[in-house]
């Protein structure tokens, strides 16, 4: 049986009318915690729930499977980000069709980006064991800022939000999924809509647009108590420096996930600095455990490799999945991946 198996103070406060000041706080705490460009929330586990890169993965596992995912990044960093992402999704009896829902919130300092989905995937059987899916995720995502939080130098300026101010605009991904009983790629776009919302009113453009993830990855069995199983997940947005993470993962008596990732970058976009070129980001040691046929738990502990390494830098990650439904159909239709 095989189980399925994300500064300094500034000196000065430039006078901003509320709407520019919050693009104006997106994009300072992004740059702070950020060096890459890629701003949607990233988690190391995601080799284990791909729902998250890509639509088309929506009732991949057949039986109805939730999972919750924290995500801590640079601890005791002031204003590091954190994200909660919730997510769940099922196929239809049939097998031919997914349907997936889910939620997220990524907190940086005083800003805070939430998102909630709704997926379909349309299954098409291309072999004996070999599936297309073809997904799309639709909802709405809200950019927002706390006042209460900063802290300016002149409390008294009348420009400068005391309370929430915030926006909503629509979003829209799509993604195209292939895989058989050993190999599985992936190609999706996500923030396909809603950036026409932001125009003009100079908020979290830098986060609205449209990011691309390719994955591709296979399991080979080694033993009869061992597989391994590497892959390879690309991030683009065609604005910043091409995200890559190379992961390699073993699973033991089809119980105990562990291995794992390296996430570094190109920097094919742009070459004003050749340094920049290529730049290691983090490792990260990945375990996942089922302790039982429903229940799993993993844990994710990231080690930055860039100029971070000598100040807080360390992120963790824990995630909690739970499986629903048939467990003689979950046997006979869920993949290893």
């Amino acid at each position: 049986m095989c189980i399925k198996a994300t500064s300094k103070s500034l000196n000065r406060m430039i006078k901003l009318k509320p709407s520019n000041l919050l693009f104006f706080w997106f994009a300072f705490f992004w740059a702070a915690t950020e060096t890459a460009a890629q701003q949607l929330p990233l988690f190391s586990q995601y080799v284990f729930n791909s729902l998250h890169i890509n639509p088309g993965y929506a009732g991949y596992k057949i039986d109805p499977f939730v999972q919750a995912t924290y995500r801590s990044q640079y601890i005791d960093f002031p204003g590091a980000p954190k994200t909660l992402s919730v997510s769940g999704d099922m196929a239809s009896s049939d097998g031919r069709m997914g349907f997936g829902a889910s939620f997220s919130s990524d907190q940086i300092g005083a800003t805070k980006t939430m998102t909630g989905l709704l997926t379909y995937a349309y299954k098409i059987q291309t072999g004996d064991q070999s599936f297309l899916s073809l997904g799309a995720s639709a909802g709405v995502s809200e950019y927002a800022l706390d006042g209460s939080q900063l802290v300016p130098d002149d409390a008294t300026d009348p420009t400068l939000p005391t309370d929430k101010v915030n926006l909503f605009t629509p979003n829209l991904n799509i993604g195209l999924f292939f895989y058989n009983e050993r190999f599985f790629t992936g190609l999706s776009a996500f923030n396909l809509i809603g950036r026409q919302n932001l125009e003009g009113k100079d908020i979290a453009l830098a986060l609205h647009h449209v990011h691309y993830y390719f994955q591709v990855g296979a399991l080979f069995p080694l033993s009869a108590d061992l597989e391994f199983k590497p892959s390879l997940l690309v991030r683009e947005d065609l604005k910043g420096p091409t995200n890559f993470d190379v992961n390699a993962m073993f699973l033991f008596k089809e119980r105990l996930w562990a291995g794992v990732s390296y996430r570094s970058r190109l920097n094919i976009h742009y070459n004003s600095d050749p340094t920049l070129a290529t730049s290691a980001n983090a490792l990260a040691a990945i375990v996942e455990v089922f302790a039982t046929e429903r229940l799993r738990v993993g844990y994710a502990f990231d080690y930055n490799l860039n100029t971070l390494n000598h100040q807080r830098n360390n992120s963790h990650e824990i995630s909690v999945g739970l499986y629903f439904g048939s467990k003689g159909l979950q046997q006979e239709m869920l993949r290893c991946f």
